[in-house]
Formats: C-alpha cells, structure tokens, sequence
C-alpha cells in the first residue's frame, strides 16, 4: 500500500504560480536575445503546479507538451521568465543551492562516465555530495546494479544507464525525487521492477517523486496525484482517484437480457434512454441504486436479465478527450 497523503494541512514539496516560458528566437545560433520577444513560441501558459508532500506525482503529457521544460525550469536548468516557484517550502530563487541538496533528479538522459564502471561513477558523486563510501553499494543494491563488477557504463543497455542515473539521484538521500521518463529504454520487467522501487522509496523512506511520462496505463500502477498537460497548458490536477471518476462518469452500462424490445419499454419508464447493440442494450452512466431499480423491474416483467457490466473508458481514452476539448 503506497503512504497515504494528509490533506487536512497540505504541504506542497513542489508549487509553481503562473509558471510561463517562451524559447528565445534563434534557439541553435550564436544569438539567443533574452529575453524572447512575443513572437518567440510560448512553451509553457501560466501552470500553477501542486506536488503534495510524500506523494507520487505523475506529471502527463505527450511528447513536446511542456513536460521537460516544467522539470529544467523547477530544477534551474533554464533560467525562469515567469512566475514563481517554491521547491520544499521556499522560493527556489532565494534558496537554489540548499534547495537541489535536498533534491535528486533524473532528466532526459543521464550523464555518465562512458570509461567508468558504475561504481566508479558514483565514487565520483560520492566525493562531491561527502556521503559515506557504504552509500555507493547501498544504491547499486537498490537499483538493481550491485553485479555489473568491472563492466563500463559504455556497455551498458540503455536500461542499466536509466538505472545508473537512478542510482546518482538517490546517492545523497534526497527528500524530493524528479524523473523526467525513468522507464525509457526498460524491458516490461524492468518497467516493473522501476515501478515497484518507486513505491518502496515512497512508502518506506517518504520521498515525494515527481514524475513525467506519456505511458498513462503505467503511471496508472503508481500514483497518487495527477496532472495532465498539453500544448503548455495543465488541463487536470488532483488526486488518482478523482482522475478515475472521471472514467466513471464516461462509463456506459451494458444490459444483457432476453428481450431487448421489451428491456427498452422497461427503460421508457425511468425515462432513460438506451440503444440496442446485437442483442445487448447500453445505457450511459447511471447510479447503482438506478440499476438495481431496472433490475427488479426487469424481473418482475418476467424479462431475463443475464448479466449487467460496466464498460469504462480507460485512462488513455480520458486523457485524450481532455486534449481534444
């Protein structure tokens, strides 16, 4: 069971207030004028971002939706426009180098020393973060690294190097995780395996994670909190579980009787409407005490009724008619 969230005090480990950004025209050139004119492509639009303490927050979009871009501007690796942005309790700003002490972050790809071996690499962490030399077999351990021996990272897949830059994020025990897609280049198991270490560092050490992907049936396994942006706007924000109602609400029900003809005079008096389907009449949402309604009716009609089944959109179908609206 992942930790549960106290919402009677929120505390916020990452906030953002009107958060925009535009790429300085000329991105690429010699010239970058900064900062950008209003006829630069604007990135992000104002997103107002609430990652709860102790939470796992997945952070949706597709690909160019803006969800990098948010992670740099929350980690300083681009230089803010607009807005604020408190990291832990305070304006990263004012508090930048205390604030990434308390950090570990994973973004795009993971630097590495290609001639290194892994624990070679994290020797080098290791010195600049002063944590104990005991750390590096710790988190090796823990991503699933502890054998590779004398292999350099060179050789590594592209997997062993997600789990590599995993391991260099945890090294200095940080009380805040950002991972920018940590599943890319991973085999279903190792999806897995991520997955299952992500709520083990949430649950048993209380690490809020912060992270970005575009694979909604995964993040779905993982969860506790929801945002959901596109085109550099945020359309949704809150809790798993207020994201499912939505699916809820999208959901129809499936009647599956011996009469449809008769089923549907049935519906005509609860002034519903239903559709024949084959031998099947759908219905759209409807409350549980409405169902078992129709159902006594149905029985007392003497129509046979052989099953009742909700069909819900799943999360991919939801996402996308957000963007579509």
């Amino acid at each position: 069971m992942l930790q549960p969230i106290h919402t009677n005090a929120m505390l916020y480990s990452v906030e953002t207030e009107n958060l925009s950004y535009r790429f300085p025209r000329g991105v690429g050139s010699s010239v970058l004028p900064f900062p950008p004119s209003a006829s630069a492509p604007q990135i992000l639009h104002n997103v107002n971002l609430r990652v709860p303490e102790g939470s796992i927050y997945g952070f949706l979009g597709q690909n160019g939706a803006g969800k990098t871009t948010t992670l740099r501007l929350i980690l300083g690796l681009l230089t803010k426009q607009q807005g604020i942005i408190r990291v832990l309790g305070k304006s990263f700003e004012e508090n930048r180098i205390a604030g990434l002490r308390e950090i570990g972050s994973l973004i795009e790809s993971p630097s590495l020393y290609s001639h290194l071996t892994a624990s070679e690499n994290l020797t080098i962490y290791q010195k600049i973060h002063g944590v104990p030399k005991g750390r590096i077999a710790e988190v090796l351990d823990l991503v699933g690294l502890a054998r590779t021996g004398t292999k350099k990272a060179a050789e590594f897949s592209l997997g062993m190097k997600q789990r590599l830059g995993l391991a260099i994020a945890l090294l200095h025990k940080p009380s805040l995780l950002i991972l920018d897609e940590p599943t890319n280049g991973l085999d279903p198991n190792g999806i897995i395996e991520m997955r299952e270490l992500l709520k083990q560092l949430q649950r048993e050490q209380g690490i809020t994670i912060l992270i970005s992907s575009h694979l909604l049936s995964e993040i779905e396994k993982l969860v506790t909190h929801v945002g959901i942006i596109h085109g550099g706007k945020l359309l949704f924000q809150g809790t798993l579980e207020e994201l499912l109602q939505k699916r809820e609400k999208s959901s129809q029900i499936i009647l599956e009787t011996s009469d449809a003809r008769r089923t549907m005079s049935v519906l005509e008096q609860f002034h519903i409407t239903g559709r024949v389907e084959s031998s099947s009449v759908i219905l759209p949402f409807l409350e549980r005490e409405t169902i078992a309604n129709i159902a006594r009716e149905l029985v007392r009609e003497d129509i046979s009724l052989y099953g009742i089944r909700a069909q819900n959109d799943d999360l991919e179908t939801i996402f996308m008619n957000l963007v579509k609206d």
